[in-house]
């Protein structure tokens, strides 16, 4: 039996995803299901560069501002919600789009990757966050290194939430984060995955993003995380995010204001490179040209369809 096609547009963060995944949508009567971990939340709208309901020009999106900031959303959750949302598409007669630069949320689709739901241990998680207060992230860092070196290639140094996750999987399981993957990569991908991605002139790339920071600060940045920090009294990985830690550290005086914008600058920037470095590793890949324009990406799109 043949299986259903799902088109996937990933990417680096500013590549103009979200400007083809919606043209391309209104050509092939498609909706969009975003696999992008901060866009889940609700009331990070700014720093998540969210679509407007203008910029969405009618196309149905999924899995976007659905997830309080103070609460747990795993891959394994977003997997399921994701599969609901492609089955849902699919029987409207449409075309199913996921757009987004989460790596984790891609695989586990393309590449039908099973993540456990872990049993969380809160104190496990107190006794981590110490240790990171006390002595910084670099010993825990090291402890990832020896427990999944696979996984931690991947990883930047300054990245507490995933580190943190490589030792709670091997804390709950006994097994590493990549040990469970290849476990689980074992079951038949139930749809006909095509993927793309948008693939950009570093430089240019590197000035989108610089010139989405500024937006992003003129439209409310700031005032919109001390919103969300006074709104919610806990973050489990929201507060996590870009933009949003380095706006917490500005709010608390460790930063200045131009310190601040050149830290989510920079750290934005660095983010993009391990998105690209991500998926290329994908072999199934399509590369479009960023530059081109989208209705000539879209016509490669549509050729692979056929």
């Amino acid at each position: 039996m043949q299986k259903e096609k799902v088109i996937v547009i990933c990417g680096p963060t500013a590549s103009g995803k979200t400007a083809l995944s919606i043209e391309l949508a209104k050509k092939i009567n498609g909706e969009i299901i975003s696999s992008d971990s901060m866009q889940i939340y609700k009331d990070m709208t700014i720093g998540t560069a969210k679509p407007t309901v203008e910029e969405m020009q009618g196309i149905k999106h999924y899995l976007i501002d659905f997830v309080s900031p103070d609460e747990r959303y795993s891959v394994a959750d977003y997997k399921k919600d994701a599969k609901k949302a492609i089955k849902e598409i699919i029987e409207k007669g449409k075309t199913p789009i996921i757009v987004g630069g989460t790596g984790l949320y891609v695989d586990s689709l393309i590449y039908e990757i099973e993540y456990p739901n872990i049993e969380f241990d809160e104190q496990y998680r107190e006794s981590l966050e110490k240790q990171v207060e006390e002595k910084g992230l670099e010993e825990l860092y090291k402890k990832a290194k020896e427990i999944d070196p696979q996984a931690i290639e991947k990883i930047s140094k300054n990245d507490k939430k995933r580190i943190l996750r490589i030792l709670e999987i091997y804390h709950a399981t006994g097994k590493n984060k990549t040990e469970q993957e290849k476990e689980s990569r074992k079951k038949e991908v139930e749809y006909d995955y095509k993927v793309y991605a948008l693939n950009w002139d570093r430089e240019k790339l590197y000035e989108r993003i610089d010139k989405r920071v500024d937006i992003m600060i003129e439209q409310g940045l700031i005032e919109e995380v001390k919103e969300v920090y006074n709104k919610y009294e806990k973050f489990p990985t929201a507060m996590q995010g870009l933009g949003y830690k380095e706006v917490v550290q500005y709010l608390e005086n460790e930063l200045t204001k131009e310190e601040m914008i050149e830290k989510i600058k920079q750290e934005t920037r660095r983010y993009a490179k391990r998105q690209l470095t991500w998926f290329r590793k994908n072999k199934q890949t399509i590369w479009l040209n960023a530059q081109d324009e989208i209705q000539n990406n879209i016509r490669i799109i549509l050729e692979g369809l056929n």
